[in-house]
């Protein structure tokens, strides 16, 4: 069917566009003019067919857009999208030709708000992790009692507060010096590390306590801040963290040397409580006192002994002992070299009867007769033995005689063969008059050429 020409203002005339020209158009000009962006809304009318792409809408309170997220694009997705879910997306605008539904083709995608900042957070984890800056071989005990305790926080938050009266209630004799630094926002960070870094510089305490109160993870966020890790690290003294709830973490606490859940934790952890420390020591100066009386009692008892034993190796005695313990001696040893020569003697005389019974005059005597024996020996079987073999040779050349075609020529017989080539005749069928033939007889043999052939006779 043909197109039918438009009529313009001012009467000029043109071809007028098909949807499917203008839809193409449309995104032609989407794609090329607009740049790809990053838009910021909420996930609604969320569909995940078994092609793996997943389709959406992203709105705000005035408006929406249809988004499309290919499986190929998914890659690294570090969460699943849901209904309702805030989200940052990026890609570039479309236009869904078929229907000329106006859309957005998503690149990439990332949760919004808090979301970005867990991620922020487990990127940086996983870093410093890696390094070795949270190995347990890195962390220093906190000492039981130290001499002055520090705390780094706001001097006007409640977590200094809460610090202050727990470490009053459990041993006020111990100074406390307040290392004041922001703890939220953009300057905090900056402030925590110079504090961490002014206390280890000073060196004035034995223990150094990070706190703040509870709050979101972006409250909280100055305390996941690299430099404040490091800066933790570093230190000189001992640092328990104790930031936020008891549920909070951050990356502070992994750097630290210890974790308390709380900054009141914190503060339980750095010092004793004097009322058990008490009770301790009255246990101590009890178990004391009952130790050096048994000490005592025991020593006694020792010294007795000792004098006792003291009496008993007195010199003159030591020496009536010694002078016995020769003598005795002396007469085992007396007795025993007698013994020895006693059984050297007899060692000697069986030695030489064995020598005079393995003497080589008797042996040489002894093969002498055996060798004369086997001379007679040898001397009488030779004769008989040459007989036997004459006397078998013999029969074997009768034998042989008997079977050798040489016997049989002496007979009068003779071998035929045709020639040349030497093959026996045994039939006169198949010799042709005139063939050269050679017999061999007992003593000799003939060459002759035949002059005929007679068939054998036929048995009757």
């Amino acid at each position: 069917m043909e197109p039918v020409d438009a009529l313009l203002p001012g009467g000029g005339r043109e071809r007028p566009l098909t949807v499917s020209e203008l839809n193409r158009d449309v995104r032609t000009l989407l794609e090329t003019e607009l740049p790809r962006l990053w838009v910021e809304g909420e996930i609604s009318n969320l569909a995940r067919p078994a092609s793996g792409h997943v389709y959406f809408s992203l709105k705000d309170d005035g408006a929406q857009i249809r988004c499309a997220f290919f499986r190929q694009r998914q890659r690294g997705l570090a969460f699943r999208p849901e209904n309702g879910q805030q989200v940052l997306v990026r890609g570039r605008v479309s236009l869904y030709e078929p229907r000329g539904d106006y859309q957005m083709i998503v690149e990439q995608m990332e949760e919004a708000g808090e979301g970005e900042l867990r991620r922020r957070f487990d990127a940086l984890k996983k870093k410093l992790a890696a390094e070795g800056l949270f190995d347990e071989a890195l962390k220093r005990p906190v000492p039981r009692l130290p001499r002055r305790i520090g705390v780094v926080t706001s001097p006007t938050g409640a977590a200094v507060r809460d610090i202050l009266h727990v470490l009053a209630r459990r041993f006020p004799a111990v100074p406390v010096i307040v290392y004041p630094t922001a703890v939220q926002g953009d300057a905090a960070p900056a402030q925590i590390v110079a504090a961490i870094e002014t206390a280890g510089r000073r060196a004035e305490c034995d223990v150094l306590i990070l706190a703040r109160g509870g709050g979101s993870l972006e409250d909280l966020w100055s305390f996941n801040e690299e430099a404040v890790a490091r800066a933790v690290r570093a230190s000189p003294v001992p640092v328990v963290a104790g930031v936020g709830h008891e549920i909070d973490f951050t990356i502070a606490d992994f750097a630290a040397d210890l974790r308390a859940p709380t900054p009141s934790g914190a503060a339980e952890l750095v010092v004793p409580d004097w009322r058990e420390w008490s009770v301790r020591l009255d246990q101590a100066a009890r178990r004391l006192a009952t130790g050096l009386g048994r000490r005592l009692e025991d020593r006694g008892q020792t010294l007795d002994r000792l004098a006792r034993r003291l009496t008993l190796a007195s010199p003159a005695r030591r020496l009536r002992q010694q002078q016995e313990r020769l003598d005795s001696l002396s007469r085992r040893m007396t007795s025993a070299r007698s013994a020895l020569l006693i059984a050297a003697g007899h060692r000697l005389e069986r030695l030489e009867a064995r020598l005079l019974a393995a003497s080589p005059a008797g042996r040489l005597k002894e093969l002498r007769g055996r060798w004369t024996l086997a001379d007679r020996t040898l001397r009488r079987a030779m004769p008989e033995r040459l007989q036997i073999l004459r006397t078998r040779l013999a029969g074997d050349a009768r034998a042989l005689n008997t079977v050798s075609p040489l016997a049989t020529l002496e007979r009068g017989y003779a071998i035929v063969t045709a020639e040349p080539g030497g093959t026996v005749l045994r039939d006169a069928a198949g010799v042709e008059p005139g063939t050269q033939i050679r017999a061999r007889l007992a003593r000799g043999a003939l060459t002759a050429a035949v002059q005929s052939a007679e068939p054998p006779e036929e048995e009757e």
